[in-house]
């Protein structure tokens, strides 16, 4: 197929020979098999982000560096440059995520490459070496569901014990590979000990993986990973090797309302990009 723009580029600079096809194309980007040589990637080409709210953002870019203050000024007035470094920050951020975890053995594409606003990566494959599908649209079993969910809620561990917290893990961004599940899409990754907001969305990232896996094997529903691995991590206590129960209970205290109110807005945010998905994939 014609190459599009801005993989000609990296035709040019010898990082890729030819594009094989589109992969896919979601709001926030476009993914092409590629090929160098005898190897197969895939290259994602990130879009403007037009579809995060302010306070979402907000949220997930909470103390993430940048490279000097007149960049910091202008991400904090909405000037078009600030704009223009705050999509290069998110970018990057996903860049850094995937080298940070894939060091640390977590199930995640293998970046090779960030050339000009494009990533070229691992394309992840089943058995057929075929393009892996999203865990949306593979009908699983109950073995098979609980073994996924105890695979995703080690790499969740694997994950924090890096310091990382992906910020929007669902089945919609977890690829069945002929292996097991990889995690993908991980511009909104957080970092553990800096974001004030990492804690809430750890707990939604294993709420979710709960909640869907629970639709095959329901006694999961009954689980409280997110929570347990939480206050694990808190108390220093939270290894990789660490033995989980799925056990929680909770210590009564003083209620924060502008949490429980944040939680219910997540919530609907996530049912309403959850409906949204679904009709886009039909």
């Amino acid at each position: 197929m014609k190459p599009p723009k801005r993989l000609q580029t990296l035709i040019e600079e010898g990082l890729i020979d030819t594009v094989v096809r589109q992969l896919m194309s979601g709001k926030e980007a476009m993914v092409y098999v590629v090929r160098r040589g005898d190897e197969t990637f895939c290259a994602k080409i990130y879009k403007e982000a037009t579809n995060r709210s302010f306070r979402q953002a907000v949220d997930y870019t909470e103390n993430r560096k940048v490279k000097n203050t007149r960049q910091a000024r202008a991400m904090a007035k909405g000037t078009r440059f600030g704009r223009e470094a705050q999509e290069a920050a998110w970018q990057s951020a996903e860049v850094d995520a995937l080298y940070r975890l894939a060091d640390a053995g977590v199930r995640v594409p293998k970046p090779h490459n960030f050339f000009e606003g494009v990533l070229l990566m691992e394309l992840v494959t089943d058995e057929h070496g075929d393009a892996a599908p999203r865990l949306n649209d593979v009908a699983l079993t109950p073995d098979e569901a609980r073994a996924h969910h105890k695979t995703l809620i080690t790499e969740v561990v694997r994950m924090l014990c890096a310091g990382v917290v992906h910020g929007d893990l669902s089945e919609f961004n977890i690829l069945l590979a002929a292996d097991g599940p990889v995690i993908i899409d991980l511009p909104q990754a957080v970092d553990a000990a800096g974001n004030n907001h990492a804690n809430r969305m750890l707990l939604r990232d294993v709420a979710n993986l709960r909640g869907f896996f629970g639709q095959f094997a329901p006694e999961l529903l009954q689980t409280h990973f997110g929570p347990e691995i939480w206050e694990l991590y808190q108390r220093g206590a939270l290894t990789p090797e660490t033995v989980l129960t799925g056990r929680f209970e909770s210590k009564a205290g003083p209620v924060n309302v502008g949490h429980v109110l944040r939680e219910i807005d997540d919530a609907r945010a996530e049912d309403a990009a959850r409906r949204l998905r679904m009709q886009t994939a039909r």
